[in-house]
Parts: structure tokens; sequence; C-alpha cells
């Protein structure tokens, strides 16, 4: 008791000084005006009304192609260009949206999942008195709340926890947090509190145990990022906006005025990158929406200007669930480096990251050893001694590049703007850039405000707050059990197509397979430790999904939790969607190669596997290599030096355990480095040597071995009994 009352003691003292300097009238305005806000807005949705069924993507292209004129034209369907979309349609303003690759497969698919004000940037606001800062955490807070509030099935609250190693943090960070809550008002998801050492670790065990304080929780929201994003684009199409995926710009259309000369933005040349056909989109205001590659489009208008965007890249890995508790984050505030780390339960799983590195601008960027290297370490540092921290447990990888941007409209161009930017170019392009995740909506509620000055469009007012989002509008947290009552669905399948799909979940369950067992009665997997099933692939191609990739890192998430558990699903994906969109041999084929590729390069499953080839000196002891040796050699019979898919069927088959062959060429797979068919000795003691160091974990074909040799000992012992129990 006394404990609490000396730091919220420092609170009434360090927070009633620094509430003082952001003021306290402009807090009591901002209840005032968001109290009345969702009755306002649902007066305006009145007239709103969305089509019965999506158009297909071939509609959407005939749309674009034959369309006299839109009123805008945005290029870029991440969650800023989806956002404009949804703002510009729903203001009666006619929209095209035209995207070169699919919905979310840059940046906004591979952030930290968090719907967040920022705590990190309210500290900087507060040290430097930046005002400029403290508004752009303020008006987060606003956008996390309506996210919440538009997309309940995609988003929850989620407590964070920041460990507290020295007593004197503990009041100032105590402070910090409590501003937060302040300045989130009325929508603060709930008040932040301290704990004590032992209820800190009462709630997160693994953490790291020695000069342990306390700690303090607060609450920010997460979502699954690349769903959000899609329905945020399907809104946009169901309430008429022609958006399609796969759809580049070659150049823009220019149109110049004989008496002025000057030049003037009319829309843009696009191409269909699947099947190469072009196309000119015309439009009275052109968006470029396009996050890092945002200067690539401004070039394509005036060819001299200036960069603005300075791109940094975050890599994020995903490790098993059980490195973190199922409802409780973790913020690391102070690395080695003095960056902040995340630690978050995400889908089961555990996401750490971010890092925030110069990058080069690439439409793939690949996470770095390095990089990951770094995450691990900073894990390291705050879990438990007992939690050991493996490289081999880190899943999945990714990369995002963070599209950071100057100002072009402001005379020091040299300077980073944390806050978006909108400009309007000398021939009428309109470009928003910058930015973060969380506040897409008032980026593009702003974008579209510059589009109509600009080009002087007859449009009504913003409705996109407390707009409920495609699958929100009769989802409930109990909607599963519908799912498992009326189908026959798995409790964990119906819980995830609620939380995925919301009230169109019951679309998906419909196109369901029966399983033929008695339980569940519909439902195939497309791997077993994961929820998503073979139905969601037929509905994702309704939902614009185009190719493999798509299906296992958007419409699935399952690229971005475990790369091996992507690359099993494959083959059945490929064969789904071959089926449905009439794929050829040969486009099956390439589809499955260029999935594997992505896994390969951007997902982390190359710097996964160099961890057995880039390791591979054998460091065990003597009496381990004899030990593995003779394992090996149960399975090598013949003594060959190698053992193939036949050899670990012999022996499973010797104790009554049956894996089918495409299974177990799998499992070899994982092992087999030079790809000929088989693995040698070497290959096996490589493997050994990289568990050992913790490089590798979960290999399936060592956790067999094990189990066989095992299983094979214990036959092979004759108990006293059966020999007549003799002495």
């Amino acid at each position: 008791m006394a404990f609490r009352k000396a730091v919220k003691g420092t609170i009434l003292i360090g927070g009633g000084a620094l509430a003082t300097v952001f003021g306290l009238s402009e807090f009591s305005q901002y209840r005032n005006k968001h109290s009345n806000l969702a009755s306002v807005e649902a007066a305006e949705d009145e007239g709103l009304q969305m089509e019965s069924r999506l158009p297909t993507r071939q509609e959407q292209l005939l749309a674009l192609k034959h369309s006299s004129e839109y009123d805008v034209l945005i290029i870029g369907g991440g969650a800023t260009g989806s956002g404009c979309a949804l703002d510009a349609v729903t203001r009666g303003l006619k929209t095209a949206l035209v995207e070169r690759d699919d919905f979310s497969s840059g940046t906004s698919s591979r952030s930290t999942k968090l719907i967040h004000g920022g705590v990190r940037y309210l500290q900087k606001a507060i040290m430097r008195l930046d005002f400029e800062q403290y508004r752009m955490v303020k008006e987060a807070l606003s956008e996390r709340a309506n996210l919440l509030e538009i997309a309940p099935h995609l988003s929850a609250s989620l407590p964070i926890m920041l460990p507290v190693y020295k007593w004197w943090q503990l009041p100032y960070y105590w402070v910090g947090i409590k501003l937060y809550d302040l300045v989130a008002g009325s929508q603060c998801l709930k008040s932040s509190y301290v704990l004590s050492k032992s209820k800190a670790l009462e709630l997160f065990p693994m953490l790291q145990k020695d000069r342990l304080v306390g700690a303090i929780v607060y609450y920010d929201a997460q979502h699954n990022d690349a769903r959000m994003n899609l329905a945020i684009a399907l809104t946009a199409a169901r309430y008429g906006a022609a958006i399609a995926n796969y759809t580049e710009v070659v150049r823009l259309l220019k149109t110049t005025d004989p008496k002025s000369g000057k030049e003037s933005v009319f829309g843009a040349l696009c191409r269909d990158v699947l099947t190469g056909q072009e196309f000119d989109v015309k439009a009275k205001c052109v968006i470029n929406a396009t996050g890092p590659f945002t200067d690539s489009i401004r070039k394509m208008d005036e060819q001299e200007v200036p960069n603005i965007c300075q791109p940094s890249a975050g890599v994020h890995i995903v490790m098993p669930g059980y490195y973190s508790p199922d409802n409780m984050g973790l913020l690391d505030p102070a690395t080695s480096d003095g960056r902040v780390i995340f630690f978050l339960p995400w889908e089961k799983m555990t996401i750490a990251g971010t890092t925030d590195t110069p990058t080069d601008i690439t439409p793939h960027p690949i996470p770095t050893q390095e990089d990951i290297n770094f995450i691990l370490n900073e894990v390291r540092n705050y879990l438990s001694s007992d939690v050991e921290v493996r490289r081999g447990d880190v899943l999945a990888a990714w990369s995002g590049i963070r599209p950071l941007v100057t100002d072009p409209n402001s005379k020091d161009t040299q300077s980073i703007s944390r806050n978006h930017v909108v400009s309007v170019s000398d021939s009428g392009l309109v470009t928003i850039a910058g930015g973060k995740w969380t506040t897409y909506r008032s980026m593009a509620e702003d974008t579209i405000d510059a589009c109509i000055e600009a080009h002087d469009l007859k449009a009504g007012s913003c409705k996109t707050v407390a707009l409920q989002l495609l699958g929100a509008k009769g989802w409930s947290p109990t909607l599963y059990i519908r799912l498992v009552q009326d189908y026959g669905l798995e409790s964990e399948v119906a819980q995830h197509l609620a939380s995925t799909y919301g009230d169109k979940a019951f679309e998906v369950a419909k196109l369901a397979q029966v399983t033929g067992k008695r339980w569940p009665i519909v439902g195939k997997r497309l791997v077993s430790e994961f929820p998503y099933i073979e139905s969601e692939v037929d509905y994702g191609i309704k939902e614009y999904a185009c190719t493999a990739v798509d299906m296992i890192s958007r419409r699935t998430r399952l690229a971005f939790l475990n790369v091996q558990a992507a690359e099993e699903a494959l083959p059945r994906i490929v064969e789904i969607m071959g089926k449905q969109l009439k794929w050829s041999e040969q486009k099956k084929k390439e589809e499955l190669a260029e999935a594997t590729k992505f896994l390969y390069y951007e997902m982390g499953y190359k710097v996964r596997s160099e961890q057995l080839t880039d390791n591979s000196e054998i460091t065990l002891a003597p009496s381990d290599i004899e030990r593995y040796n003779k394992r090996f050699h149960m399975f090598d019979k013949e003594s060959k030096g190698f053992i193939t898919v036949l050899d670990v069927q012999r022996v499973l088959e010797s104790i009554n355990l049956q894996i089918n062959e495409s299974s177990l060429h799998e499992i070899l797979n994982e092992v087999d480095l030079n790809k000929n068919g088989q693995v040698e000795l070497n290959e096996f003691l490589q493997l050994m040597t990289a568990i050992q160091k913790g490089y590798v974990s979960g290999s399936r074909l060592a956790v067999l071995m094990k189990a066989a040799e095992e299983n094979i000992s214990q036959r092979e012992r004759i108990s006293v009994d059966r020999s007549g129990g003799g002495l």
C-alpha cells in the first residue's frame, strides 16, 4: 500500500505539471466532441447502401475499362489507399482504385499488428515540449477507438506490460503512461495500473525476475492487419467503388491547356498484370497512395521532383506461443541501441519486433540475419534464464518498409515528418504519404478533402467515422457458437472464422466440405495445427485472391505464422485454386514455385534454413557422435552412408507406425541440404549439432528417429517376468 501511495504521490506532482503544458481545456473539448460523435455520424450514414454482392474482379476491370470518367482514381491498395477509396465513395464520388500487387501486399500486412497512439511519441512530446507530436498521439488514440468500433471482429484491446528494473523508473514511466490514458480521455480502453514484482511474474511468468522492481500495465489494441486492410477495400467495393488488384499504373495521363501551357493529370494508363492488357482510366483527380513507392509515382508526374520518402526497414519475428502469455504483451522501452521492442501474443503465436534501420525501396523486402539476431538478443535480455531463447524457434520472419517522409510543403526539407503529409502538385496529382496504420482513416479524410478543394469536386462530408466495415454488422463475441451448432465446425475453426470474416463467416462455412468423420462434420484443415480450412481458399478467390501467395500470406496468415506449415499447405492450396481458376498444369507449377520462393526469401525460410548450412561445423562430443551414429545406422541397415524414404518407412513399419510417403518426403527434405533426395550421415550430424546449439528446433526427422530408437530399445529388453523371475 505504501508502495502505491509513493507512486501516486509522484504522479500528482509530475502529472499535474505536464498536463498543464498540453492544456486541460483542449482535453475537455475532446471529450465533449466525441461524446456526440456516434449519433452525428449515424445520421450522416443514412442513405448509404451496400451492394448485395461483391462484384468479381473481371466485372471490376470491365468497369475500369469502360467508364468514361471517375471523380477519383487512387493508386495503391494498402490501408491508406483503401481508406481513401472508402472515404471517397461514401461521400458520393465516383471512385476507382488500382493496386499493382495484392491489397495489403506491402507495408500494411507487415506491421506489429498494433492499433496504438504511440507511447514513445508521447514521451518525446513531453521531453521536448513538442505539441505536434502530442497532437499526433491524440489523433491516433481517437482513431484507435474508431477502429475498435467499426471492426470489432478484427480488433481487440490488449494489455501491455512495461517491466521496470530500476526504482526511479517506476514513477517516471507511471507518469507517462497515466498521461497516455489522460490524452485518450473518454476513449481510454482501460485504466493503466502498477504491479508489484510478484504480481508481474504471476501474469508474465517467463519474465526476467532478477532486479525486477515491478511493472506497469497499459492498454492498446491489436488487429489482423492484412484482413483489416482487405475489409476496408471490400467495404469500398460494396459501396460502389471499382477496385482491382494486380493492375499497375504504366504512366499518368496528362493534358496541356493551350492558353496557359499548364499540364494537368487526368488519369492513368493501366495494365492488367495477369493478362498484360493495357487500358486508360480517366479521372478528375488522381491520388498517389503508394507508401514506400510514393516517389516513383511523383516522378511519373514530374521527373525532376526531389525524393521525399526516407524508407526504414522494420523486421519482425514469430516464435511459438509459449514465449508469451495468451493475453498480455510486453514493451521493452530501452533496448541496447535505444529502440523500442514489442513482444506480443498474436494468433496463438508470439511476435517480437521491430527494428528500425535505413533500407532501399523494394517490392520484396527480405529480413536479414542481423536483424533477427538483434531481436533475439533483446528478447533474451528480458526473459527468464529458465527460458532458452533459440534461433530455431523463429517460425517466420518478415521485413516491412516504413515510408517516413519529408514534407515537400515545408521550408525545412531535411526534417522528417512523423505525421502524414498531403501535397498537391502543379499538375493536380494529390500525394498522401507518411503516417501510420492506426491513422489511415484520418489520413484518407485529409486526402479526399484536399482532392475536393484542388479539383472543385462536388461531394458530401466525410462519413467514415463509426462506419462499420464488412463483417462487423452482425458480429457478436458468441457468433462462433452458432457456427459450431449450425454447421458442425470445430470450436477453434469456428472462432477463427468469426474473428476473421465476422458475420460473413457463415458464407465460408457453407462452402466447407464434409469431413466424413463423426466430428467435425465439415471443415477440412489445410494443416493440422492451424484453424484454416479448405473452403477459405474458395472464398478467398471471391475476395480477389489471384495467386497462391495471396492465399498463404493475406487471405490466411500461414506464411506469417509458420513458413514450414505454409509450405506444407501449398500443394493443396494450388490444387483448389487451379480448379477454380482453371489453371493449366504449367501454371500450377509456376504458382507453387513462386509461392515457395516468397516463403524462402520474404518470410524468413532462407535465414532459417541457413542456420543448418552456415553453422555446419560438427562440434558434438565423441559420446554424442557415437550415439547419433548408432541411431543413424539403425535406419541405414545396408551402411550406404545415407537414408531414404524407404529406409525410414521400413523402420516405422517395424514399430507399427505409418506415415504416408509424401509426408516422409517433406520430413527428409527439411534436412536434405544438397537436395539429392537422401540424408547423408554428415547432414544428420550437422542437424544434431544445430539442435544442440539452438539454431534449429522442432526437426521432425530428429524427433522421429529418436522415438523409433526408444521404441525398438524398449521392445528388445527382456523383462524379469518373461525370463521366469530367475535370480
